[in-house]
């Protein structure tokens, strides 16, 4: 499976993902978006338009934007 997941160094939420993905052992590419125009335009497009991180992308199409750890448990889960 591959995740990708869009996420700002200023963000929070996106510590607390990272943290979490880390302590199960969930492989993911992160992407800053503010190092990169384009990778910031793409996680507002997969958010339908709105400034929100982080988003998880899944090789599957599906997105979670702004999960708790309990809605990457149940993605993520077997």
């Amino acid at each position: 499976m591959t995740l990708r997941m869009y996420g700002a160094a200023w963000c929070g939420d996106c510590h607390r993902a990272r943290a979490w993905l880390d302590g199960e052992n969930i492989s993911y590419e992160y992407l800053d978006i503010e190092s990169d125009d384009a990778l910031r335009d793409r996680a507002v497009s997969l958010n339908n338009g709105f400034q929100r991180v982080p988003v998880l992308e899944f090789d599957d199409g599906s997105v979670l934007v702004e999960p708790t750890n309990e809605q990457l448990a149940a993605k993520l889960a077997p």
